[in-house]
């Protein structure tokens, strides 16, 4: 899985801790698409917000759509593309979430008490990831809207879970710089819940994140995205994975339905997008650092994906980020 790492150091994501909340049955909150939460906890307005909620004691049911999910402690419950879903236990009128969320995120760790039917008590740490919208879909693209994944299973999650649940409390009562320590904590959770999801998938899956699960092809995708401006190859990839030029390129596209040429022309040119956007890097800069032998070479390439050369491309987007500040 050292792809899913390098990936990860690439895109930058921040994590934060919104609120520690406490509901008795019965309950249901509705919690709002995750637009509706940059203006509290993002200043990046491309960022893309990823919500999570660990449930650490009682029961409750997670609700997108149709779709409904059980939850008993010990769950993590993602919702990676930021959908508008439910957290319940039984039938109440529903807590809008995005009317409280100037006073939850005033309050930061201090617990949050909502319901109030005198039942069975249900508490959850929820937290967002914040990453950059174009680098993450590589493995957001490889997630369903909603998925559980249990971290009580072994000692390793028991222990993330304990420390999360210490730092949280220890940052309530003293409040010196508990939400650092809790949102780097709640960081590692999200990787860690991935890292669980992937090894969960079925074997004949397809998509980036089983991609990354498989030996030969995880191993092409760490080359690619540890050196994305190495003079690779068919070749060369297929020579350090092991495998003929053939099998190869059939069994990449069968999990990123492109060959591996193509895959490393895209993520060069994301990579490419984002430091125009973020850098003050010249164009000549940025074309050599994402792997272009020269600037033309580059502006093509740039032009055909984006629609904009890449000195347009960053007027742009800086405008644009000028005008929502």
């Amino acid at each position: 899985m050292d792809v899913l790492s390098e990936v990860l150091r690439v895109v930058k994501m921040e994590s934060a801790f919104f609120f520690n909340a406490e509901f008795t049955q019965p309950w249901c909150l509705r919690s709002p698409a995750s637009c509706k939460y940059a203006e509290h906890i993002s200043s990046n307005d491309r960022g893309h917000i990823i919500i999570y909620h660990l449930l650490i004691e009682g029961h409750a049911a997670a609700r997108l759509g149709n779709t409904r999910i059980p939850l008993t402690a010990g769950d993590i419950v993602i919702f990676p593309h930021g959908a508008e879903h439910f957290l319940e236990n039984g039938k109440a009128p529903e807590i809008n979430a995005e009317r409280e969320l100037p006073r939850i995120f005033a309050e930061g760790l201090k617990l949050s008490k909502m319901g109030g039917g005198g039942g069975d008590v249900t508490k959850f740490v929820c937290g967002f990831m914040v990453c950059e919208s174009k680098l993450s879909q590589v493995f957001l693209a490889g997630l369903p809207e909603v998925f559980k994944v249990n971290i009580r299973e072994d000692q390793s999650g028991q222990w993330l879970e304990n420390s999360i649940r210490y730092a949280i409390a220890a940052a309530s009562a003293t409040g010196d710089g508990g939400n650092a320590v809790v949102a780097k904590l709640c960081e590692t959770l999200f990787i860690e819940t991935l890292r669980r999801y992937v090894v969960q998938l079925p074997d004949r899956q397809a998509g980036w994140l089983a991609g990354a699960r498989d030996p030969e092809i995880g191993k092409v995708l760490a080359l690619i995205h540890r050196q994305p401006e190495a003079p690779w190859t068919i070749e060369r990839l297929a020579s350090e994975a092991g495998l003929s030029r053939s099998v190869l390129a059939e069994r990449f596209r069968h999990y990123l339905g492109e060959p591996p040429v193509a895959y490393l022309t895209r993520w060069r040119l994301q990579l490419g997008a984002q430091m125009l956007s973020t850098t003050s890097y010249s164009v000549a800069q940025i074309a050599a650092e994402v792997g272009y032998d020269s600037e033309q070479a580059f502006n093509r390439a740039f032009k055909r994906q984006f629609q904009h050369p890449p000195a347009r491309y960053r007027g742009i987007t800086k405008a644009a980020g000028a005008r929502a500040s």
